[in-house]
């Protein structure tokens, strides 16, 4: 299928060629095949906005297969974040302050396989890799997963390149949670469920307020012109007001309770030296949920990214979509945050750097994420403990020192500053 490409006028390419015409569909073939979606004619306007942002546009000479071609990409992709992330667990359990050698790592990961060959490996060194190093990496990576993959997600729902997990109110619902169990003295084990519903009521306010505002913006607004993206704008605004205000619950709790400052910066600057299987178990449904539901909406993403009135004559739910990306991104990063603590830039730096190398479709961006993501992340955790072994790095040292200079690269960018004018 021949596409427009950007800058050119129909028909440059021969005096054969054809021309989009008032008919054409402003569909991106790649992201969303017709037969995926109910087409609408889109008409010249919406061609050229497709052909000014660097979308293709389908014109009606013959076809050549782009589904084929993205599935070859997206199948390229996901090896090599797979091979990165193998290559980061094997580090990962390989490598720490005591020294065990490779054969021992993976005769203590084979023993307690159902049906394993006879091996020979020291009680302690089977401890270390077992109960110490390979829940440490394995919860590393399905956090990395979920906070790199929510980004994604985020990202494309709210077309703001700048947005990460902790938009909504994560980050400020789970640190009050988590302070308030701290600054009480209660159990360690009630601050993972604390932090998780404070992320998840502070993300389900956020929602609600803004999007209840949009909706009655988008009322007033009627028969005044067209519909405005008023929820996406009231949400993200709403996000602001209620992580300001749950900042300074948590800031005045914390001055109260000099005491405890030490304790609430741990758990703020994010760790996962504390990793245990018990913690992997209590994750990983929630991971699941959140990574199906959002992989299955990957290809609505894409359609997103033609802006919300022309998704909606496509026949998408723009309002349903948002929702349930939002509550199913919220679920993985609320989850992931009630195990780690608060570990930033991981949804920023994964997300832009997988767009640079294999491109901005999110049939690749998003499951690439999830997969580099974890590899990330567990390289990060690889760091924060050798680097001053034997004590550890606070993991949201180390990522904010990855990630401030990557997030001012992607804000200086040309792509990211139009998009967010």
């Amino acid at each position: 299928m021949k596409a427009v490409a950007p800058g050119r006028p129909p028909g440059a390419d021969g005096p054969g060629s054809p021309a989009p015409g008032p008919g054409a569909e402003a569909a991106e073939p790649e992201f969303a095949p017709a037969s995926d979606l109910p087409a609408a004619p889109a008409g010249p306007a919406a061609a050229d906005r497709a052909t000014e942002s660097g979308r293709s546009v389908p014109t009606s000479g013959p076809q050549s297969r782009p589904g084929a071609i993205s599935r070859a990409r997206v199948g390229r992709a996901i090896i090599v974040a797979t091979a990165l992330l193998v290559i980061a667990v094997i580090a990962g359990v390989a490598i720490g302050p005591a020294q065990v050698p490779l054969g021992a790592v993976a005769d203590a990961v084979l023993i307690h396989l159902p049906w394993h060959p006879v091996v020979s490996v020291s009680a302690i060194d089977a401890a270390i890799i077992w109960q110490i190093r390979l829940p440490r990496v394995v919860l590393g990576a399905l956090v990395g997963a979920m906070l790199a993959g929510g980004g994604a997600a985020y990202q494309g729902v709210f077309r703001n390149p700048l947005a990460d997990p902790y938009l909504l109110g994560v980050a400020a619902g789970a640190g009050l949670g988590a302070t308030t169990v701290i600054i009480s003295g209660a159990s360690p084990a009630l601050l993972p469920p604390a932090a998780f519903i404070g992320a998840i009521g502070a993300v389900a306010l956020t929602y609600s307020l803004g999007a209840g505002a949009g909706r009655r913006g988008n009322e007033a607004s009627q028969g005044a012109g067209p519909r405005t993206t008023a929820g996406t704008a009231s949400i993200l605004l709403a996000g602001v007001a209620v992580a300001a205000l749950l900042t300074a619950g948590q800031t005045y709790l914390q001055q109260s309770h000099a005491q405890s400052l030490q304790s609430i910066y741990g758990w703020i600057l994010g760790g996962l030296s504390g990793a245990d299987w018990s913690q992997v178990q209590l994750i990983i449904p929630y991971v699941l949920v959140s990574a199906v539901a959002l992989l299955a909406h990957r290809r609505l993403l894409d359609v997103l990214r033609v802006g919300e009135t022309e998704a909606g004559s496509l026949g998408v739910n723009v309002a349903r979509l948002r929702l349930i990306v939002v509550i199913a991104a919220t679920l993985g990063a609320a989850a992931a945050v009630a195990v780690s603590g608060l570990i930033g830039f991981v949804g920023i730096i994964v997300p832009h750097a997988i767009r640079l190398t294999a491109g901005p479709s999110y049939r690749v961006v998003l499951p690439v994420s999830m997969i580099g993501g974890a590899a990330f992340l567990v390289l990060a955790d690889i760091a924060a403990r050798t680097v001053q072994a034997p004590a550890e790095v606070p993991i949201g040292v180390i990522t904010a020192a990855v990630g401030a200079p990557f997030f001012l690269f992607v804000l200086r960018s040309r792509r990211t500053s139009g998009d967010v004018a």
